[in-house]
């Protein structure tokens, strides 16, 4: 290179660095002044966007493109004008070419010791509510409340709201939020919560109604993005647990991994679509109606397509549910009428309820797939089939059920249910081998309070047990046409009684009908506790369906148990050998009549069956002299007729049927009747105004067999003879 050509690029290269060291010089001497132009373009921005004041302490560049704000605030101008955020130190970096256009971005954002303080007032006030608009939306029109709530609208407002104000780059370092309300006080500790390209980490302690979580967070989310994945679990080995629910609803609930995914939503100012999944490990539900235990689904997952509307929320088409090894296809559709929708017009039965519940219309369903039996066992809920836990089977299993119901009409409610088995047999029971019942068996006696009576032996062994030929047949008839009309010929359940009940208890909001089966009355007393919850109906559904659909116990022999391990008396009651209670057929016979079981008469058998459903209060049969009440009277003349219908005893019986049962046994003293004063004076009839017991719904004397029971022809070899 020429002498000259290397003087004129250095004096090219030399005018560039000098015009760039005073570029650099100005900029050093301006970006103070660039800087706080550009934090009061953000300010205003802030403010243009939401109504509140923003306040930033004095900023600094701490090198070329990082910014530090030392403090900030954020202080409503609308509703409840408390300080909502502040923050003792900021980071940032700035875009030096948005810095000079007087447009700045800010990115990879550090919050250090920042303070949330949400509050909202009895009345209804908060310091809050801005941040739940819709980002540039016009001003929102109010929505006719007197409809309901539009849950899908609030739901989309709720997303929008969240996923429009994540940032893309954030690390936050001692973040506390805190929240109080009338009804909750929660706070928040997150010690560093970092996203990084949607990337989520971050460690928090959550204290909400004073229970406490220490919460890990993983995942990826976006701002604007409706496709979000989220990790929730618990840190130091412990579970996380729901307060929310456990205050309001009294329900113990807690998982030690939650994974939350949306895969997106669709929203048409009426009603909102979303799509997603959720899985959780070790999930625990407790609460006393539930069962008496946990309720424990080591794997279990939903993936969604929910839609919420005005009222209105439902599981659709496309819908899976996964227990453990078990895949189930739910749909689920609840909608809440308004008053001015029902025009006042409810079930009067209801009027118990709130108004919201009155206007109840539900209907479901769910199919779940075939599943090999053992692994059909293996993934039932622990803490709900204690019995079958363990127990293996070739074949598979389906369950189905549906569910139909209408609180302004509530005997218009449709169930159905049922198990059913392709090649199914049992292999190996689980903690109950249920073949117990063919074998002389000890049994204990319980009262309601799940303290132990009695403990005696069913079988031979015992001179109290009668076998099933030494009991009168009108006993045995009496009881059938009372307690399960169908007991010789269906599979262990009639849902028509079932529905019966479930009307009645729903009606009266508590356990007031029970609608077993005798061969669910026997699992129940045999193997299972009295405490009446969801989960020891649903145990008891399973260990009928086994007993009665794989033929493990003949019915004749299961009317023996019955008979010989049913509660037929006052608990308290003093024998020669110690205060013990009547139980079975022997000694209910010898307690009321002083007899043997095979001599019981028409009108003594009536009586046994009638005190069944509550043999405590037996006593109530009677007025103080000992003559029968109007209710067991009618009881009595019911029964008879229908037994008399089905051949069970000849017409002329059921006609000349006395309307009173002397009580001859020990049982006379133990009730205490009175003498009358005058044998001479006509006494007039008793005019108790107890209710009869309807028993006409269940007995369907001319009617076809009850939907869904799997009912043989009559006659078999289980069924005893037609007439005592």
């Amino acid at each position: 290179m020429k002498p000259k050509t290397k003087k004129i690029l250095y004096w090219s290269l030399g005018s560039v660095a000098a015009l760039l060291l005073i570029g650099l010089g100005i900029f050093l001497l301006k970006r103070e002044e660039l800087l706080r132009s550009a934090l009061g373009e953000v300010k205003t921005r802030v403010e243009r966007k939401y109504p509140v004041t923003l306040t930033l302490g004095p900023a600094r560049f701490t090198d070329l493109k990082s910014v530090q704000i030392d403090g900030l605030s954020l202080v409503p101008r609308e509703g409840l004008r408390d300080t909502l955020l502040t923050a003792q130190r900021l980071n940032v970096s700035i875009s030096l070419r948005s810095l000079f256009a007087r447009r700045p971005v800010f990115s990879d954002l550090q919050i250090h010791q920042a303070r949330l303080r949400a509050r909202k007032t009895e009345a209804g006030d908060d310091n809050y509510g801005f941040l739940l608009k819709k980002r540039g939306a016009a001003a929102t029109v109010k929505r006719d409340t007197t409809k309901g709530t539009n849950y899908g609208a609030v739901l989309n407002q709720l997303l929008d709201a969240g996923l429009d104000n994540i940032p893309g780059q954030a690390d936050f370092e001692d973040f506390l939020v805190s929240y109080q309300s009338p009804r909750h006080a929660a706070l928040l500790t997150m010690p560093r919560l970092t996203i990084e390209d949607g990337d989520l980490n971050g460690q928090l302690t959550v204290v909400l109604d004073s229970v406490t979580n220490r919460i890990g967070l993983t995942g990826h989310v976006e701002q604007g993005d409706e496709n979000l994945d989220v990790q929730v679990f618990g840190q130091n080995r412990q579970p996380v647990v729901l307060p929310v629910l456990q205050r309001r609803y009294g329900a113990r609930v807690q998982f030690d991994t939650l994974h939350l995914s949306l895969a997106g939503k669709d929203f048409d100012d009426e009603q909102l679509t979303v799509r997603g999944a959720a899985a959780a490990s070790n999930f625990r539900l407790n609460h006393p109606k539930i069962a008496d235990s946990d309720v424990v689904v080591r794997r279990g997952g939903i993936d969604f397509v929910a839609t919420l509307g005005q009222n209105y929320l439902s599981l659709d088409k496309g819908t899976k549910v996964r227990l453990n090894k078990i895949d189930a296809y739910p749909q689920l559709s609840v909608r809440l009428r308004t008053a001015a929708d029902l025009k006042g017009r409810y079930d009067e039965n209801t009027l118990n309820y709130s108004p919201r519940l009155r206007g109840l219309l539900l209907a479901a369903s769910v199919e779940s797939a075939e599943t090999p039996a053992t692994d059909f066992f293996a993934s039932l809920p622990q803490g709900v089939f204690e019995a079958v836990e363990g127990m293996q089977g070739d074949g598979t299993l389906k369950y189905r059920m549906s569910l139909a119901l209408d609180m302004q009409q509530v005997d218009s409610l449709k169930f159905d249910s049922g198990l059913t088995g392709k090649n199914f047999r049992i292999t190996r029971f689980g903690k109950t081998d249920l073949r117990m019942l063919n074998q002389e068996f000890p049994y204990t006696a319980y009262n309601d309070k799940g303290d132990s009576l009695k403990t005696f032996l069913v079988g031979p062994s015992n001179p109290e047990f009668v076998p099933f030929d030494q009991v009168s047949n009108y006993l045995k008839y009496a009881i059938i046409t009372a307690e399960d009309p169908r007991f010789f010929t269906h599979k262990g359940f009639m849902e028509k009684a079932f529905v019966k009940s479930a009307i009645q208890n729903i009606k009266e909001k508590r356990f007031a009908r029970g609608g077993s089966t005798l061969s669910m009355q026997l699992v129940k007393n045999v193997f299972l506790t009295r405490q009446k919850t969801i989960a020891r109906k649903a145990e008891e559904a399973l260990m009928v369906w086994l007993i009665e659909n794989t033929r493990l116990v003949s019915k004749q022999r299961m009317m023996e148990v019955y008979l010989n391990i049913i509660e037929w008396g006052p608990s308290k009651y003093r024998w020669p050998g110690g205060e013990r209670g009547v139980y079975g057929v022997g000694e209910a016979a010898k307690f009321y009549y002083d007899t043997q079981p095979a001599n019981l008469n028409l009108q003594q058998s009536l009586y046994l069956a009638s005190i069944i459903p509550r043999p405590k209060y037996a006593r109530q049969s009677f007025d103080a002299y000992g003559d029968l009440r109007r209710s067991p009277r009618y009881f009595f003349r019911l029964i008879a007729d229908i037994m008399a219908a089905r051949g069970y005893i000849p017409e002329a019986e059921a006609d000349g049927l006395s309307r009173s049962v002397s009580i001859t046994g020990p049982a006379r003293a133990y009730m205490s009747f009175a003498v009358r004063p005058d044998t001479t004076r006509q006494v007039p009839a008793d005019s108790t105004m107890d209710e009869p017991i309807n028993l006409i719904d269940l007995l369907n004397t001319t009617g076809a067999p009850d939907a869904g029971v799997n009912a043989t022809q009559p006659g078999g070899t289980d069924a005893p003879p037609r007439q005592p």
